[in-house]
């Protein structure tokens, strides 16, 4: 019974565990501003949204999910597929999706778990193709999220390396770690220009972002979601900081939001000539006051108060003071960096002036409004509990008992399967016990990359990036890494 417990838990805990140490992995057969963007309103003419036809949709799942279940899809086709004209069939693909160590000691690493999940997904597209149907007018589509988006990544360039063409696949994917501009992965990928990170203690491998020139594709990210969204600068803590909670509450939403909400997506800039589309969602609360927003009846006035003065200083982690969200295209890899442009800097005094204004106006219409002394209020149900709860009910299918069933048997398949796939992998580099390899990666790997850094900064002439950014990595990464030690 504790084994069952263990995998439902795992449905909220592990995807949220995608952002906590979630890197990318060794690459399979081939892997190699201040303005708002603008709103996604309709389909556009280019490539990465034409219509998505009457083909097949193979749905991959995230971290801790190996089967999508039913409801999953179901919510997935709706949200995502169905509004960009698709009508095809739903077909889960089965994938490992562990996550040593949050998918508990002896599991699986994440590098090879994500190696054959490539796998599964490209013989799934050559069982497609060989059965005949496929074409540009109906291609088959590719969804995934967190872990999957890194699966569906890895698929990109292991399809193209055997020729499939660009106009039959199609990739709709969420909450990607592999987003080049934001993407956690894509973050702490440093030095720049240099052999992806790796940590063997893990088995895990920084970098690899999300190709951008080889199959049309939509990426959805939520705004401060800490996987796909980290800040730019992590030297700001506080930013930091959010993003973690955006872990836990953003990066779990995805299929709980409403169809406005999405369609209110705002597309980003890319390079000329991408395949990919990016849009992020907008978040309407700080996942760093969502904890205080469930305290009933002082929760939502006091995060309302301190929101808007917050948001600027979380925002400057990103390098604006606007938006959750890096300027610039987002289909370049950007690595995080030491202190946002002075220019953005000198607009900070002004703007928590006027977020100080705004707070108090906020905070005393939460206490004027009666619905805010209800146990949750409304504002908390819809901003904070309602995607949350909205994604878990689907994603295991809790308003259907038997296919409930169905997704706890497979759950137990999978992590049986992690298991069995983790002992195989354990030596004297990778011990299966998650403090012994934190430490590890603690006291070789990040030193390591702390030593590129200063002497990659020291010697283009930038001596207080060569300090300062060492400093940056430090507070991104190791409070996630001492989160992973405990698992």
């Amino acid at each position: 019974m504790s084994q069952v417990l263990r995998s439902v838990i795992t449905t909220s805990i592990a995807m949220a565990g995608a952002g906590l140490i979630a890197v990318a992995p060794v690459p399979p057969s081939g892997l190699s501003g201040q303005t708002r963007g603008v709103l996604l309103t309709g389909l556009d003419a280019d490539t990465a949204d034409t219509p998505l036809g009457d083909g097949a949709a193979l749905m991959v799942g995230a971290s801790g999910i190996p089967t999508p279940s039913q409801g999953w899809m179901n919510a997935y086709d709706a949200l995502y597929l169905q509004p960009r004209g698709f009508t095809g069939t739903l077909q889960a693909v089965t994938t490992p999706e562990s996550l040593y160590p949050f998918t508990f000691p002896f599991s699986e690493t994440y590098d090879r778990s994500v190696s054959q999940g490539v796998q599964n997904v490209v013989d799934a597209v050559d069982s497609r193709i060989a059965a005949g149907g496929v074409d540009p007018a109906n291609p088959i589509v590719i969804t995934g999220w967190s872990q999957g988006s890194t699966v569906a990544s890895g698929a990109m360039s292991a399809l193209a390396a055997q020729g499939v063409p660009s106009d039959d696949v199609h990739f709709v994917i969420l909450g990607d770690p592999n987003t080049p501009n934001g993407g956690l992965l894509e973050r702490f990928d440093v030095p720049n220009g240099t052999d992806p990170v790796t940590v063997p203690s893990l088995g895990l491998t920084f970098g690899h972002p999300t190709p951008s020139d080889l199959y049309p594709a939509d990426v959805y990210n939520m705004e401060y979601d800490g996987v796909a969204d980290f800040p730019r600068y992590p030297i700001n803590f506080l930013s930091d900081l959010n993003a973690y909670f955006g872990m836990a509450f953003n990066h779990i939403a995805y299929e709980g939001l409403t169809p406005e909400q999405i369609h209110d997506a705002v597309q980003l800039p890319v390079s000329a000539g991408s395949l990919t589309d990016y849009y992020i969602i907008p978040s309407a609360s700080l996942p760093l006051l969502d904890p205080l927003r469930l305290v009933p009846v002082v929760g939502n006035p006091l995060a309302d108060l301190l929101q808007p003065d917050l948001r600027v200083l979380v925002n400057l982690g990103y390098g604006s003071i606007t938006n959750g969200w890096s300027p610039g295209d987002a289909d370049v890899a950007t690595a995080m960096g030491f202190l946002p442009p002075q220019s953005v800097l000198d607009q900070v005094p002004q703007a928590l002036l006027n977020g100080l204004h705004q707070g108090v106006q906020d905070a005393l219409k939460d206490v004027l409004n009666p619905a805010n002394y209800q146990l949750v209020s409304p504002e908390t149900m819809t901003d904070v509990l309602g995607p949350i709860l909205g994604t878990l009910e689907k994603a295991g299918d809790l308003n259907d008992p038997s296919d409930f069933f169905h997704f706890l048997t497979a759950e137990l398949s999978g992590i049986e399967n992690w298991f069995i796939q983790g002992f195989s992998e354990v030596s004297l580099t990778h011990t299966g016990i998650p403090p012994i390899d934190m430490a590890s990666a603690l006291f070789t790997t990040i030193p390591n990359m702390i030593g590129e850094l200063f002497e990659n900064e020291l010697a283009a002439g930038n001596p207080v990036a060569a300090v300062g950014e060492p400093v940056a990595l430090l507070a991104g990464l190791v409070p996630e890494m001492l989160v992973g030690s405990i698992f």
